[in-house]
């Protein structure tokens, strides 16, 4: 049998609208509907606000879709792209990111500091440092929790072993909270136990920001002595935003020694200083690659630049944490190796009280 439109948007019209009357259809939440090699793509619109009443109904779309003669796969998409008001044929440009904190009780009201860990780069390795970082200083006896900020690229859930698992939320007097997902010691949260697979999440600047800055403000986290936040790759709106509406006590930069990867960490330092948010420290990622057959170093990426940039900027050096197998072995299994025992847990462990001794020092500075 083949594939039928009709019979897509009458699928599509059964389903009811969680915000408007009647259906998705007739709300004119359908943007667009295309099959391509077998697989029906739709794209829903919707506001930032309403981005947790979809969730259900993009998974109900998608079993619908996928029930349909000639439909191999369904992809449903919520897409919050919207043209902004127009004053004289031009569109006016203001604060591209207005979250506004809920009403009721606060997530993070028992959170005593908020640490960005940021890259402006991708492919630096932020994540897997970020990750084995706070499990390092979890070790240490700190309560300590992780917050994904990557919306459109969560890694947390695979670094940590929580792939598939799903946050639950609790009603806390007038509103719900979001119960963060513990592991190795951490309580940690992202998009990923929020959505339910893989497909790409396709928002804009404004629902980005908003969703970020609501996995701080509506997860439970508890008492916690410290928080990180994995801050997404780049220096645009959500970056900005994100610093400005949660304003972290302060931020590691993390690079690779390489040329490339060191331009853009300079330009992390410069936004995170313009917005008054001090710079605690750069560490150097996959600084050297011990060969495990002969045991000759190679410095695959060059060697010295970041300490050398680190003080052109004026920012102390934390340390560095080699490019080893371990580390890349143990992320994909989802058992960061600083929880463990050896020489790559050690160098961990050393850069956690290195960074909390910044930490406590730039307190002590601003006291």
């Amino acid at each position: 049998m083949t594939y039928s439109e009709d019979k897509a948007l009458k699928a599509l019209g059964e389903i009811s609208d969680p915000i408007k009357s009647g259906d998705i259809i007739s709300a004119g939440r359908l943007a667009s509907l295309e099959l391509v090699d077998g697989t029906l793509q739709a794209v829903l619109q919707i506001s930032p606000p309403d981005a947790d009443a979809f969730f259900p109904i993009r998974t109900q779309a998608q079993e619908a879709l996928e029930t349909l003669d000639g439909v191999n796969k369904a992809r449903v998409i919520l897409s919050a792209h919207k043209q902004g008001p127009q004053i004289g044929g031009a569109r006016k440009r203001g604060n591209p990111h207005q979250p506004k904190r809920p009403d009721g009780v606060q997530g993070d009201a028992d959170v005593k500091r908020v640490i960005a860990i940021s890259s402006a780069k991708g492919g630096v390795g932020k994540s897997t440092l970020a990750a084995n970082l706070a499990v390092a200083l979890a070790k240490t006896g700190m309560k300590v929790g992780l917050l994904d900020a990557d919306i459109h690229g969560p890694s947390l859930p695979m670094l940590m072993g929580t792939s598939g698992t799903l946050a639950r939320a609790i009603p806390v007097g007038a509103r719900k909270i979001i119960v963060p997902v513990e592991a190795h010691g951490l309580k940690t949260m992202s998009i990923g136990y929020l959505t339910p697979n893989d497909d790409p999440i396709v928002w804009r600047g404004p629902m980005v920001q908003g969703a970020m800055s609501r996995m701080l403000w509506d997860v439970d986290w508890g008492e916690l002595d410290l928080l990180l936040i994995d801050m997404p790759p780049g220096t645009g709106d959500a970056q900005l935003g994100l610093a400005q509406d949660i304003k972290p006590a302060g931020a590691i930069i993390i690079s690779t020694p390489q040329d490339l990867a060191l331009l853009d960490a300079r330009k992390g330092v410069a936004m995170f200083r313009k917005v008054d948010i001090p710079v605690l420290g750069l560490i150097e990622n996959m600084a050297v690659f011990t060969c495990p057959t002969c045991g000759s170093a190679h410095h695959i990426f060059g060697t010295g630049g970041a300490k050398r940039d680190a003080e052109a900027m004026d920012v102390p050096y934390l340390g560095a944490a080699p490019l080893h197998m371990d580390i890349r072995a143990s992320g994909d299994a989802g058992e960061p190796v600083a929880k463990n025992d050896g020489e790559i847990a050690d160098i961990f462990a050393t850069l956690a009280k290195t960074v909390f001794d910044k930490i406590e020092q730039n307190e002590g500075e601003t006291t």
